[in-house]
């Protein structure tokens, strides 16, 4: 394993607490709905798990595997489905769930296909969003955080499957 030096961007208390603010305007703006999470595996996970509890209205949960990475710091542009849905989302109310968005290339592949399959609603949930790499235009209803054009880790955010596991956003510092 490559090991890197990790430095605390954005603290566990500070990710928690903007969570739960997000929790709450999405338990608002759903208010008498049920709401669809789609988490993005692997990295969404954690983020996706920590949001549902923080939401008041039902919730129900389905995942995807998507990657444009691999073990890279830089996406590929290639976006691989390596592991879809495994309910219909038609007639629901859906909220893809992400780790980060970075080029914005893997929402604006995944997005289109999963409105082909008729959700109600389709829109897009962001722990932590990197406009200075953006090369599609998304558009993300929920953003935790804007980070600089670093590479971050921590809180599901991994770097060649490590340190998904911090508790807080750092960078990785070669």
């Amino acid at each position: 394993m490559e090991q890197a030096e990790i430095r605390e961007l954005i603290s566990e208390e500070a990710v928690d607490k903007r969570i739960k603010e997000m929790g709450a305007q999405i338990s608002k703006d759903y208010a008498g709905k049920e709401v669809h999470l789609i988490a993005i595996l692997k990295g969404g996970v954690f983020f996706a798990c920590e949001l549902a509890k923080r939401i008041t209205v039902p919730v129900t949960i389905d995942f995807m595997s998507v990657s444009s990475y691999g073990d890279s710091r830089e996406s590929s542009g290639i976006v691989k489905i390596a592991k879809d849905l495994d309910e219909p989302i038609e007639d629901k109310e859906v909220l893809i769930v992400e780790d980060i968005i970075d080029s914005g290339k893997t929402l604006n592949h995944l997005k289109p296909m999963l409105l082909s399959r008729k959700p109600k609603s389709i829109k897009i949930c962001t722990l932590l969003n990197k406009p200075e790499r953006r090369e599609v235009d998304v558009e993300v209803a929920y953003t935790g955080f804007d980070v600089p054009d670093e590479f971050v880790v921590g809180y599901g955010l991994d770097f060649a499957q490590n340190y998904r596991n911090l508790p807080y956003i750092g960078v990785a510092e070669e």
